[in-house]
């Protein structure tokens, strides 16, 4: 039976990726494996200057232009910005992405973090993992994709800045070392050029890249490399429980 080499990673954004989960697909495109970017939104209010579509149509440009750094796939799901919610329709479209590419690994944002639209996304593809291999769950699509195989290994990022809504740390379960693939992680966020103002207005944040690579050091300190990402894997019933992610990159612990 063929591997299947299919990986999934879907947040709320366009530039979420880059921030939270970009070095550990580059290490595994240089494994050999498919990688698939996704964002909820096209970042429609993600600007003081553009409109909602004028933005919208910048913010889809810049993500696919991200994805072909590590000649990855991008699709939008069709959500607007803060109002990403679990209901039929989102589950459904996410039903369907998951069908389109029958990902055996996904990664999504934390169950916990400083935005609903992050936290939504995150049940929204939970519910989607699980019901992607259902034969009766369907998804109303005029061309609806096959039934997929089954469900994927599921793991969460980090939350922004590795704290909760209350501002308490986020305990990963390991870490991925992503000190070489950094150079490309960082290639990719610089195609989100138009956040940079955005981010300085709205979020008092300058210079993105640079606070992309204090995020990841912070972690990395955490366990003795320079940069790493950390992750949480969903092992609730009928969800896969054995860590493929750590086996396949290497994982490590405090």
């Amino acid at each position: 039976m063929k591997e299947n080499k299919h990986v999934l990673a879907i947040m709320a954004h366009p530039d979420d990726i880059e921030f939270l989960c970009a070095g550990t697909l580059a290490l595994l495109r240089r494994k050999g494996y498919e990688i698939h970017l996704a964002s909820m939104t096209p970042g429609d209010c993600g600007s003081a200057e553009h409109s909602p579509e004028e933005i919208a149509r910048i913010r889809v440009r810049e993500n696919a232009r991200s994805a072909a750094v590590i000649g990855a796939t991008y699709d939008c799901v069709g959500c607007r910005d803060l109002f990403v919610v679990y209901d039929r329709p989102t589950i459904q479209r996410v039903t369907e992405l998951l069908r389109k590419y029958d990902p055996f690994l996904v990664i999504t944002h934390s169950p916990q973090c400083y935005m609903l639209d992050h936290e939504e996304t995150a049940k929204t593809v939970r519910g989607a993992c699980f019901g992607a291999g259902v034969p009766n769950v369907r998804t109303e699509a005029a061309d609806p994709y096959p039934t997929g195989s089954g469900v994927p290994h599921l793991y969460y990022a980090d939350a922004v800045e590795a704290k909760n809504q209350f501002g308490e740390r986020i305990v990963p379960q390991f870490y991925i070392d992503i000190t070489r693939a950094m150079p490309v992680k960082a290639q990719m966020l610089k195609c989100h050029a138009s956040q940079r103002n955005w981010l300085l207005k709205h979020h008092h944040i300058d210079e993105y890249i640079r606070k992309m690579k204090e995020m990841s050091a912070v972690r990395g300190a955490e366990v003795g490399v320079k940069y790493a990402e950390c992750y949480r894997q969903h092992l609730g019933h009928g969800y896969p429980q054995d860590n493929r992610l750590g086996k396949i990159l290497g994982m490590l612990k405090v």
